[in-house]
Formats: structure tokens, C-alpha cells, sequence
């Protein structure tokens, strides 16, 4: 039961990781941090990401331009480019690593303390991804909300709103967490056998050949 815990949390571990991974990437260069509806013109609609702001129209389709400087973006878009850089970096990392970790890759098969090692590395390096992703998204969401609710800002001055990229990048994060989570609930069952066939017959045949020697030496 041991066996069969520790393998499928090793799958889904790497497969949630995986996910995260992929998301967090989307997260990072969909145009759709942020959503501007103007009532004055329904047919256009504005969106802006860590990299561009987007206009959309009915005739005309969607046109996007490049923020110009790095510096004059608000605080919390140059944070956050960096923070979901490195979450896409960690999460590369921590992919490759928990994959050698894996019990049903032969590499290394004869080394388990090592491939325990991989897997908790590789689980701690999923949640610092996790974490970096749900920060920026988090603190964007937050400054909206702030923004939106400003009693300073007459109220036919349109406001910014959730974009689909904030909820994309909040699952990307929570994949990642429960990703790492499941890694290292892995990791703990050090105890129990690799899942490796080739591992479990070599076992089998070393057993065999012992009780084939002391059934030898008793005849002896």
C-alpha cells in the first residue's frame, strides 16, 4: 500500500508541478492582467499585462504596444515582472530535479537516500514557485481593488478590473504548492521499495540464490 501511495504521489506531484509550471508561464505574457470596459464605446475594449497594453475593436481587431520604459511602470508591474521570472525559473528547476527523483526513472535506482534528496529539493523548489507566482498576481489584484474603489476618482472615469490572467496565475500557484506538497509526501515514505520492476526481480533472484546456497550447505 506503501508502494502504490508513494508512486502515485510521485505522478501527481510532478504532474501538478507541471501544470503550474505551464500556467505560470501563460501568466506571465497573457496581455490580460487587467480589463477596461468603456461604456462611451462597448466595441473596445482595453487590456493590459506585465508587457503590453491591448485595445480590442470589433473592425479593427486587437492591437497591442510594448510598455516603453521599465522604470515608469507602477511599483507593483516591474515587482512583479521580476517575481514571475523567477517563478518560472524555479519551477524549471524544480521539474528537472524531482524527475531524476523519481523512482520509476532507472537512473540511479541503487542510490535511494539520493533520489529521496531529489524529490524533497525538488518539492521545496515547486513551492518557492508557487509562492512567487501568487505574490505578484495577489498584489495586482489587490491594487485594482484599490484603485477601483478610490473616492478620489470621479465616478465616469472607467477603472481598471480583474483580468483572466490574475485567475490563471492564482491556479498556476496553487498547482505548484500542492505540487511540492505531494513531493515531499513522497519523500517521507523513504521506507518504502522502489517502484522500479527491474529493482523488485533483482531482489527476488538475489534471494533465491541465497536459500539455493544454504540448501546446499546443509546437504554438505
Amino acid at each position: 500500500m506503501a508502494l502504490v501511495f508513494r508512486t502515485v504521489a510521485q505522478l501527481a506531484g510532478v504532474s501538478l508541478s507541471l501544470l503550474g509550471w505551464v500556467l505560470s508561464c501563460l501568466t506571465n505574457y497573457l496581455p490580460y492582467w487587467k480589463n477596461l470596459n468603456l461604456d462611451l464605446n462597448e466595441m473596445e475594449n482595453w487590456t493590459m499585462g506585465l508587457w503590453q497594453t491591448c485595445v480590442t475593436q470589433e473592425e479593427v481587431g486587437m492591437q497591442c504596444k510594448d510598455f516603453d520604459s521599465f522604470l515608469a511602470l507602477p511599483a507593483e508591474l516591474r515587482v512583479s515582472r521580476i517575481l514571475m521570472f523567477l517563478s518560472n525559473g524555479l519551477g524549471f528547476l524544480g521539474l528537472l530535479v524531482s524527475g531524476f527523483g523519481l523512482d520509476c526513472l532507472r537512473i540511479g535506482e541503487g542510490q535511494r537516500d539520493l533520489k529521496r534528496r531529489l524529490l524533497i529539493l525538488g518539492g521545496v523548489l515547486s513551492w518557492a514557485s508557487g509562492i512567487t507566482a501568487l505574490v505578484p498576481v495577489s498584489w495586482v489584484a489587490h491594487k485594482t481593488v484599490q484603485e477601483f474603489w478610490d473616492e478620489n476618482v470621479p465616478d465616469f472615469v472607467p477603472r481598471w478590473e480583474f483580468g483572466e490572467a490574475l485567475f490563471l496565475g492564482w491556479f498556476a500557484g496553487l498547482s505548484l504548492l500542492l505540487g511540492g506538497c505531494l513531493l515531499n509526501c513522497a519523500a517521507c515514505f523513504s521506507h518504502a521499495p522502489l517502484a522500479s520492476g527491474h529493482y523488485a526481480v533483482a531482489q527476488m533472484q538475489d534471494h533465491h540464490h541465497q536459500l539455493e546456497t544454504r540448501n546446499t550447505n546443509l546437504k554438505n
